[in-house]
């Protein structure tokens, strides 16, 4: 057993190596940080890179962008009892809003009880394109390349043998043609790369820039774009859950009620745009904190994840949620899901480093798992809680906090005013205000 004790005394215990700390949240910052260190088997090296106290250092944040001023920093939190294929995680989010890594921790507490998420990955294959322009003969042009397949695919693994070495390299290519656009017919030659653990920008850029002058001889045209996709449906995760109604009861609500207010509330977003956006925004308030925590790219996630909710010309919602035939509520979600655990800030940013570390991954395709197993809790969370009593009571009792510091309130104050604000119901700085001037 882990044991941490808060500022009061108070304990927190939970058995190693599972994801489950009860009382967490009621610990301090430093009581916490140790419970996760210790859940986690990290060393007091990785707990001070987690605490994010002079992680990175000015001279490093230079080398990793351009024009560095300083640094920006977001809260870095722990979601806590996920379960994901039988194995446990605690996950780190960095995020600045409200809710959300206690709406994630608590549906993985539901599902937890219930057998957990379990996942499902497909090849972690990215794709470059390689734009052909002047072409008289596009679709004659498109047979000459797929006739070249074999010779394009060795020149663009010559670029890499590292990668070949690991299992991984460019696979195949796939040929399309746009007969009518703007500036005349083009094709437009598509890369497919197994690109193992990295994310896979550079391999695949690098690649299709090395090909390039081959490809524009072969087609008889000239190249322009040489150039990632971050459409990755080739690399798609799969999570689900499956719920016992009684696990949803509430003390005014019978389960099955919640699980079919749910269904009926992802039905809205199944059908209509307007509601798809706000309801998948709602799941990448899950996936964007775990991929900025683990130093990922968190805006090529965003782009893959909807186009990929677009794919078939409608945008509509990334999950999907059904009571099975006995009853029981089950969630799935299908995405891309372009994650690295090689390159980039998951190596240069210490942080980065000790979160992933935190997390137990072992290879990016575990990671990408995780990840959408907590973009369907989040999901989760949003529907049960519009399914209930509201988005906004949850949400403003947690938001509490932030509206009482910009009150002015500090120290062991801000957790008062806080508690009474949620209790009466008037979250606003006035009201915050007004229960200071009262001591």
């Amino acid at each position: 057993m882990t044991n941490a004790a808060d500022d009061g005394g108070a304990m927190t215990s939970r058995p190693e190596g599972t994801s489950r700390l009860e009382g967490l949240r009621d610990l301090a910052p430093e009581a916490r940080r140790e419970a996760v260190r210790h859940a986690a088997g990290l060393d007091q090296g990785d707990a001070a890179l987690l605490a994010g106290e002079s992680v990175l250092p000015v001279s490093l944040a230079n080398g990793m962008i351009e024009n560095v001023v300083g640094k920006f920093e977001l809260p870095l939190g722990v979601a806590a009892n996920f379960t994901v294929n039988g194995r446990d995680y605690l996950v780190p989010m960095a995020v600045e809003e409200p809710s959300v890594v206690a709406a994630a921790s608590y549906m993985a507490r539901i599902v937890r009880a219930c057998g957990g998420f379990h996942t499902a990955s497909t090849q972690p294959i990215m794709r470059a394109q390689i734009q052909v322009l002047g072409i008289a003969d596009p679709h004659g042009a498109r047979q000459r390349l797929l006739a070249d397949r074999d010779a394009l695919i060795t020149m663009a693994n010559a670029r890499d043998t590292v990668l070949i070495g690991l299992g991984g390299g460019c696979k195949d290519i796939e040929v399309h043609v746009f007969e009518d656009t703007p500036v005349g017919a083009m094709v437009v030659l598509h890369l497919l790369v197994d690109v193992r653990d990295a994310m896979g920008a550079n391999t695949v850029n690098s690649m299709a820039e090395a090909i390039a002058p081959r490809v524009a001889e072969v087609a008889g045209g000239s190249v322009r774009l040489r150039i990632l996709s971050n459409l990755a449906d080739r690399r798609l995760v799969r999570a689900r859950a499956e719920v016992m109604p009684e696990a949803l009861t509430t003390a005014t609500l019978d389960g099955a009620d919640v699980a079919r207010g749910i269904v009926e509330a992802c039905a809205l977003a199944i059908i209509d745009p307007y509601r798809a956006a706000t309801h998948n925004k709602g799941i990448m308030n899950g996936i964007d904190p775990v991929v900025v925590a683990t130093g990922n790219d968190w805006r090529a996630i965003e782009a893959g994840a909807h186009a990929y909710a677009a794919r078939d010309g409608r945008y509509t919602s990334l999950t999907r949620w059904e009571v099975s035939g006995t009853g029981t509520l089950v969630g799935t979600i299908e995405l891309p899901m372009a994650l690295g655990l090689v390159g980039g800030a998951t190596k240069t940013h210490p942080a980065a480093g000790a979160a992933l570390r935190l997390l137990g991954v072992t290879s990016a395709t575990e990671l990408g798992e995780v990840v959408a197993a907590v973009g369907l809790a989040q999901n989760m969370a949003a529907l049960r809680a519009l399914a209930t009593e509201g988005i906004q009571k949850g949400h403003m009792a947690l938001h509490a906090r932030n509206i009482a510091i910009l009150a002015g309130a500090e120290g062991a104050e801000i957790d008062r005013i806080a508690k009474a604000m949620a209790e009466s119901g008037d979250v606003s700085v006035d009201g915050a205000k007004a229960l200071m001037a009262e001591g």
